[in-house]
């Protein structure tokens, strides 16, 4: 195995055993207000001991992935010549769609559900991000996932009922998908890849957040209390590059 050179500053408190016995957002959480820790967003702050005491990954080199370090969280990018668009998925309606259809577009991806509490949120910033920037070159793109909690259980027809009819959601919803596990569908197992997640490639709740740029390839990767308009700010920068 290469050598790799690895600079970091960690609290002493931080024991990285422990993380991998208790993981860091247990599924399913007994209370979104008390179990979800406070993560680092663009354009937020953290509270964790994590993120206040530093990670330093400013020289790690291995071959094969790209360290990212931006402030809304550190991931490891596998690098890879596939695109977003080498993908086809189903619609909510069950037809096939070639992501291919939205080459040239800075894309929001995203694992919703009906029943969680995050949904009202989201699902409101994320029409009202929508409505701001569909016409500039941006689009959402929804997959709703019953994975975590269960919050996800209706049909694709009721769960397109409820995101068009409550939430007057206009932007493309999918077919649900499970984004974990042995059935994970091929466009997440490339997302994951791309971003996975410092504290592992799993996906750990409703709203995840994956921001794709005009080339179909991943940038940023954020957490499921990560806002949408937390987001909004790096969707500007990709839409006028």
């Amino acid at each position: 195995m290469a050598s790799t050179a690895f600079s970091a500053t960690v609290p002493s408190l931080f024991d990285f055993s422990q993380a991998k016995k208790n993981p860091l957002l247990p599924s399913p959480w007994p209370s979104m207000s008390s179990s979800i820790p406070s993560f680092k967003s663009s354009f937020g702050s953290s509270k964790s001991a994590f993120f206040q005491h530093g990670f330093s990954l400013q020289s790690l080199t291995v071959p094969g992935v790209v360290f990212n370090s931006r402030s809304s969280g550190i991931f490891a990018r596998a690098a890879t010549d596939k695109t977003l668009y080498d993908y086809t998925v189903k619609d909510i309606d069950g037809k096939d769609t070639p992501l291919s259809k939205f080459k040239g577009k800075v894309l929001l991806i995203v694992n919703v559900a009906s029943k969680c509490g995050l949904t009202t949120s989201n699902y409101s910033e994320l029409s009202h991000i929508y409505d701001k920037y569909k016409n500039q070159g941006f689009e959402i793109l929804a997959f709703p996932c019953n994975q975590f909690g269960g919050q996800e259980p209706g049909s694709n027809d009721q769960i397109k009922k409820f995101a068009c009819t409550r939430f007057k959601a206009e932007f493309p919803i999918f077919d649900k998908v499970d984004v974990n596990g042995p059935n994970t569908a091929p466009v997440y197992k490339f997302l994951k890849s791309s971003a996975g997640g410092f504290f592992g490639d799993l996906v750990k709740w409703n709203f995840e957040k994956f921001l794709v740029d005009k080339n179909g390839k991943v940038v940023e990767r954020y957490p499921p209390t990560t806002s949408p308009f937390q987001i909004e700010k790096d969707i500007q920068k990709l839409l006028a590059a």
